[in-house]
């Protein structure tokens, strides 16, 4: 049986803490990319194996990299990034991750449900190393499996685009379609209906399959928003990694649209600036705050490991209030989230 670790009191206070912070960025997702920092003394070897787009992306690796980083300060000691290329295979990403296991890195993070399969193999290989996963599942000791509960924020996403509609018709457009990505989509599809159910949702996924070039491909994000835009939909919500760039630069273009951001929040990213009075809200997922409180727990010594999930109730996942654009909301969202706390509304995770 997997051993699970409840949160912490100091987890959850840090994830209050880190509401301000799933899905645009960089397009340099072919590039294997490192760095690091001085040894800090006694610190810590953070070893971070990146999902495609890489540090930059301006949301999903964004956020695990400002945990990192949180807890490089606090902590001292030194930082390895490694960054996937969409043309990995399995071999690929064991190599990433046992490179950083062989040149002393402890803990490890694989950012991305792509590195569970081999975070599976190179822990077992490596069993006094601690390991971390975001958004997937590992059952070994000494991995800590850092999930969120993205429908419950993405429900919450689906209302506000129904409240703020004046078509009727909004969109949803995924990176691939992988189970993780429906559960956005399955998330705000609800929120839609149950606050508006004639409300009409345009649902488009970029790639699909073994192709995750969806989530590092801004061109295709702008393509699909556009297309949603000129099929007549007013609110386009996306989650596609750095290729939510494209769509809320296609957003920004057509007056009267709104974009919802996704993971960080997106209105307060500098290389978004230009188009923050386009951004409505974000689904933000605090992936630093599971990061950060992964490496806490190695740095004292008591790691953190089996499936420890940040939810709607634990601050895992809210909707961003940065520029104001949904302050008129307040009340239904609030009524939303209640509903979803005390279990009255059941989010799906499919379609």
């Amino acid at each position: 049986m997997r051993r699970v670790a409840k949160l912490s009191a100091a987890c959850i206070a840090s994830a209050a803490l880190a509401m301000t912070a799933t899905a645009c960025g960089s397009t340099s997702a072919d590039n294997e990319g490192s760095s690091s920092s001085s040894s800090g003394g006694d610190g810590v070897k953070i070893g971070l194996a990146f999902d495609v787009g890489g540090r930059g992306d301006r949301s999903f690796n964004d956020s695990a990299a400002r945990g990192a980083d949180k807890a490089k300060t606090e902590f001292g000691g030194s930082i390895k990034e490694l960054t996937a290329k969409t043309s990995d295979t399995e071999a690929d990403r064991e190599q990433r991750l046992s490179d950083l296991a062989d040149a002393g890195y402890n803990p490890i993070v694989g950012v991305g449900f792509s590195y569970a399969t081999s975070m599976g193999k190179i822990a077992a290989k490596y069993p006094k190393v601690s390991f971390g996963i975001v958004d997937s599942v590992v059952d070994a000791k000494n991995v800590d499996s850092i999930t969120f509960t993205e429908e419950q924020g993405s429900y919450l996403a689906g209302v506000a685009a129904a409240l703020k509609t004046k078509k009727s018709h909004v969109g949803f457009v995924g990176g691939v379609d992988t189970p993780l990505i429906k559960k956005f989509e399955a998330g705000y599809v609800q929120g839609v209906k149950d606050t508006k159910p004639k409300v009409k949702v345009d649902v488009q996924y970029l790639t699909h399959g073994s192709d995750l070039s969806g989530f590092s491909s801004p061109d295709k994000g702008k393509e699909a928003a556009s297309g949603m835009l000129d099929n007549g939909a007013d609110v386009v919500y996306t989650a596609a990694g750095s290729s939510g760039n494209g769509a809320i630069e296609a957003v920004s273009g057509v007056k009267g649209t709104w974009a919802i951001g996704v993971d960080s929040d997106q209105y307060n990213v500098p290389g978004l600036a230009k188009y923050k009075a386009s951004i409505l809200t974000s689904m933000v997922k605090n992936v630093d705050v599971g990061v950060y409180d992964f490496i806490k727990s190695v740095h004292d010594s008591k790691p953190l490991a089996g499936q420890n999930n940040y939810s709607l109730a634990k601050g895992g996942v809210s909707l961003a209030t940065s520029g104001g654009f949904i302050d008129d909301l307040k009340s239904q969202l609030d009524a939303a989230k209640k509903k979803i706390v005390d279990g009255t509304i059941k989010v799906k995770t499919t379609p």
